[in-house]
């Protein structure tokens, strides 16, 4: 925990709670490495009852780089008002379910109930296996003064 007189406090959030808070979106950013750089992809998601992240994608760069991968995977919420919220970041195994896999997992897999938002077919289910949990949430302290664009030119 980091804090300071009057100043915002960094705490650390538990595994359980990181799990809790993933439960609460339904958007999260897949970090992959792919086409000699870094790529970082905005995707739907849900939680599995395991506890596994399931993503629904189109065939192409995103699945290709992550499947039989480490990836991280990250969801955040950010209120701009009183300068506050979290951040759960999860490293992991992420790999394409195909009719490959046992029934069960097929079926809890598709049980998740995500739904893409995008236009297109989405007819990929990826699972992303933790290896690892971790979040942190900035807690307001005193606020500053609210911002005013343009005020500063």
């Amino acid at each position: 925990m980091t804090t300071s007189e009057g100043g915002p406090e960094l705490r650390v959030i538990s595994s359980d709670d990181c799990y809790r808070l993933l439960a609460t979106q339904q958007i999260g950013r897949l970090g992959v490495n792919a086409e000699h750089y870094p790529l970082i992809f905005p995707v739907n998601y849900a939680l599995d009852e395991a506890g596994v992240i399931v993503i629904r994608t189109n065939a192409g760069t995103k699945l290709a780089a992550a499947d039989h991968a480490n990836v991280t995977f990250e969801v955040d919420h950010i209120d701009q008002q009183t300068r506050s919220g979290w951040s759960v970041l999860v490293r992991g195994l992420a790999e394409e379910v195909t009719i490959e896999h046992r029934a069960e997992l097929i079926e809890r897999t598709k049980a998740s109930g995500v739904q893409p938002w995008a236009p297109g077919h989405r007819g990929h289910w990826m699972r992303l296996i933790p290896h690892e949990i971790s979040g942190r949430r900035i807690v307001p302290g005193e606020l500053p003064p609210a911002f005013e664009p343009g005020a500063y030119l």
